[in-house]
This record gives structure tokens, sequence and C-alpha cells, in this order.
């Protein structure tokens, strides 16, 4: 039996602003036992696919590590193939505060746009 092999490395590919490390750095110094930030990909939404972000104590053996200004963020091998391209933002629009994934699933076939229902995949 061969082994499965996933991509394991992230790229310059995906990128995170400054403000969206500032934002994480100050999320995982302000929440105990919390050492990094997974972001992970699920099905879903009308584009197929969804995104999201967790707080994480330590990696999963199937997780490639990115640090970007002390900041850990953990992607496992299948999200990391749906995220290449990506640029992490964090935006202030009045009193919204939120991260947002640009360019997400430009790989994937997908739209990477909205829809009318289920938001904004930060498409812009």
């Amino acid at each position: 039996m061969s082994a499965v092999q996933f991509k394991s490395e992230l790229t310059d590919e995906i990128k995170v602003s400054a403000a969206a490390a500032e934002q994480l750095l100050a999320i995982t110094n302000n929440e105990e036992g919390v050492n990094g930030i997974r972001i992970f990909v699920s099905g879903g939404g009308c584009s197929g696919m969804t995104y999201g972000m967790t707080f994480v104590d330590r990696p999963s053996e199937f997780d490639a590590v990115f640090v970007k200004d002390d900041v850990s963020i953990y992607i496992d091998a299948v999200a990391l193939g749906f995220l290449e391209g990506v640029e992490i933002d964090y935006q202030t629009e009045g009193l919204n505060q939120s991260f947002v994934f640009k360019n997400v699933f430009a790989n994937s076939g997908s739209s990477g746009g909205s829809c009318g229902g289920c938001g904004s995949a930060g498409g812009g």
C-alpha cells in the first residue's frame, strides 16, 4: 500500500497582511492555551466550499505550518490546495471588523465571489 502524499508546505502564494497578522497575534496572545490559528475549508455554501478559522493549541500531523510575524497559522494538507493564491486581510468598515479572505478558491474552479444568500468570500 502506498502512502498518500499531501502538499505540506506553504508558499509565498498565501499572504497575510500586516493588519491581519497584528490581529492574529493579539488573539493568540490573549487566549490561554492558544498557540496558533487553523484555517480550514469545508463543503457547503453556493460555491461548494467555505472557509473558516479556529484557535488551536498545536498542529495536527497533517498540518502545514506558516509563521507570520510570530503567529503560527496551521492549514491541513487538503485545505492548502484550495487556499493557494489567497490573501488574508483584516478590515474595519464602520463598527464591523472581520478577517477577509481575498481570491478564495481561485484554483478550485468556483467563482470565489459572492452570492445573494450566503455573503461574500471576499473575492475582491
